[in-house]
Parts: C-alpha cells; sequence; structure tokens
C-alpha cells in the first residue's frame, strides 16, 4: 500500500546481506530494499550494523555467509572485517544509485536529499563492543559516519549491562560502566545518537542521568501492552519524553502481543502500542523503529511499501493527520535537529 506521507524508520537490520558474497539493496528478497523504500515514501532508513554474537556468527558461517571471515581471525579482527564490508556495501550501493539515496550524516544531508528527491541512509552500530572501551575507536566511527550506536546488544560490553529476557527486571544491579558514562557524555559532544534499545533498566536510568542531549529508544514498544525487557515501562517512557527523545515503534511479534512467543505482528497491536504511549508520554516521545530484517514471523506490515497500513490504522485510533505526521518523522527530525545538528 503505498503512501503519500514520508518517514523516517530508526532501525532495521538489512544491511546483513552484505556480510555474504555480496547483496542487492536495491530489490532483494529480504524485507527492506530502495525499490520499496521508495514506494512507502521513505525519507531516512537507519541502516544498523548488527554484531552478531559467537552462535550468530556460527550460524552465519554454516550458511556460508562471511565464509572467508572465519579461519585464524582473532574475535576483535572478525568484528573489524565484517564491520568495514558492511559499511563499504552500504558505501558503494548509495554511490551507484545516488539519484535515489544517498549516505547522510547531518540534518543538512537529509534536507539536501529531500529537495533533490533522494533518501537519506544513515549508519548505526548495533552493540558497541567493537568500541572496545577506547574512546579513539569511539571517534573512528563518528569519523566512518555511524550517526546511532545502540549502546549494548543482548551481552554485556564496555558501555554497561545488556537486558536480558530470561531475568527478571531489575535484578541485574548495574547499569553503565564507568567508561559507558563517559562514552554518554562525549557522544553528545560528537553528535551522536546515543540509542537504549537493549541496555538494561539501570542503564536507561544512568543515560538519563547523565546526558545532556536527548537519547532515543530506536525499537522499543510499550512494557504495559506486552511484558517484555526490551520494552520501556511507563516510567521510562515519562523520562524519555521529559528528556526530549522518542522511542521508535518496533514490529516485532514478541514486543506486540500480550504472549512474548507469539508470532503474529498485527497492525491493530502497533496502533495500541503507539495509543498506550503518545498517552503516557505526550505526542511528540512517539517514532518509528520497524526493526525489519531483524525479526521473524506473520508480519502484517512485512516491507516498507506496506507503511500506508499503519498510517490507516493510527487515524483508526483516533490520530490527527498532524499527530501521524510527529510519529511519521517530525518527532525524529526534531531529535536529530538536536543531537546531528
Amino acid at each position: 500500500m503505498a503512501s503519500h506521507i514520508s518517514y523516517i524508520d530508526l532501525h532495521c537490520d538489512t544491511l546483513m546481506m552484505f556480510a555474504g558474497d555480496g547483496g542487492n539493496l536495491y530489490e532483494n528478497k529480504m524485507s527492506v530494499d530502495i525499490a520499496r523504500l521508495r514506494k512507502g515514501n521513505c525519507l531516512a532508513q537507519f541502516f544498523a550494523v548488527w554484531m552478531p554474537d559467537g552462535d550468530g556468527r556460527r550460524e552465519l558461517e554454516e550458511k556460508g555467509v562471511c565464509k572467508d571471515l572465519s579461519g585464524e581471525l582473532t574475535d576483535t579482527e572478525w568484528d573489524d572485517a565484517y564491520i568495514g564490508r558492511l559499511l563499504r556495501s552500504l558505501a558503494e550501493t548509495c554511490a551507484e544509485h545516488g539519484d535515489e539515496i544517498s549516505l547522510a550524516l547531518s540534518m543538512k544531508d537529509l534536507r539536501d536529499n529531500e529537495a533533490a528527491g533522494r533518501m537519506s541512509a544513515f549508519l548505526t552500530l548495533e552493540d558497541g563492543r567493537a568500541v572496545r572501551g577506547d574512546m579513539e575507536r569511539l571517534k573512528y566511527f563518528y569519523d566512518k559516519g555511524v550517526r546511532l550506536i545502540t549502546l549494548t546488544w543482548n551481552y554485556d560490553n564496555c558501555f554497561g549491562r545488556a537486558n536480558y529476557r530470561d531475568e527478571a527486571f531489575g535484578s541485574r544491579g548495574s547499569g553503565l560502566t564507568d567508561f559507558g558514562k563517559e562514552a554518554v557524555c562525549y557522544m553528545n559532544e560528537l553528535g551522536m545518537m546515543v540509542d537504549v534499545s537493549h541496555l538494561s533498566d539501570e542503564g536507561f536510568y544512568d543515560v538519563a542521568a547523565v546526558s545532556r542531549k536527548p537519547f532515543v529508544a530506536s525499537h522499543s514498544n510499550a512494557r504495559t501492552l506486552s511484558f517484555c525487557s526490551r520494552n520501556l515501562s511507563d516510567d521510562m517512557i515519562r523520562l524519555l519524553a521529559q528528556k526530549g527523545g522518542v522511542t521508535g515503534l518496533n514490529f516485532a511479534p514478541g514486543f506486540l502481543a500480550e504472549d512474548f512467543n507469539s508470532k503474529d505482528s498485527r497492525i491493530s497491536r502497533m496502533a495500541a502500542h503507539a495509543k498506550h504511549i503518545v498517552n503516557c508520554g505526550g505526542e511528540e516521545v512517539l517514532a518509528l523503529g520497524s526493526d525489519l530484517d531483524g525479526i521473524e514471523g506473520n508480519l502484517e506490515i512485512a516491507s516498507p511499501d506496506q507503511m500506508g497500513l499503519l498510517w490507516e490504522a493510527l487515524r483508526h485510533a483516533g490520530f490527527s493527520e498532524r499527530q501521524i505526521e510527529l510519529v511519521a518523522r517530525k518527532n525524529a527530525e526534531r531529535v536529530m535537529e538536536d543531537i546531528l545538528g
């Protein structure tokens, strides 16, 4: 369902396609490609470099993906080679299709691209482990074009403690490390977005305490409606709003349904989470973070060209056209303007 509403999506995992022997970002069998982004009227897509854990890495290698990165490489060498490949591949794709999409580093880039009829591609890093507790590495990724870091994924790292689905909320006893607190402040200085999706509850509150800029939960929903540790409590939503940040509506079945083990991602549940988040934190706290290509199941919105279905569901849920535009792009733009400049 094509849409006239332009939108910004704060998170997708599509760059994994480049971990293999190449991939076609223009048109592919994954959820996200340039052709469908264009059809869905995407303004900007944040492309995550997801960092696989040991099991994920073995699974990739068993499927023949990253096979040339196996062998004698150390873990850090593998990470560097993997990240480098994905960054180069996105840059090459944007250069090849520069009339339709271009890498963006700032809001000026986004505005220039929009004026020229191009979409913007922003780079993100999902799991800050590759920073390795080194501020120079943080600057290195900024210089490489990374404009958002999801501080942790499913495991603890130099930034702090991750959120584990199999433990009781609040039981882990720690949030950001000392380095993590310093790094958040440095990210503020650099103009890099701090993302608390996947971070422990304690880490969320640590970021709220030390960050001088708004921060985001790029792909998290409402815990009150779906009792998943990756979602935000009502208190978190309110605090995020007070700090000027946004949370990106996640399309994953387990983050939407009452049952975390559900395989069904329903648009009606997206609208329910959207309404709850806005009622809790106000109309400026909600954005989009689809998590497409990082999720599985029966997805009623399975690709960008179907995004119009969400806008229609929000209308039925009582959202005005102005509020839909806030969710679709304006809230994300406000935060990006404040952080990226």
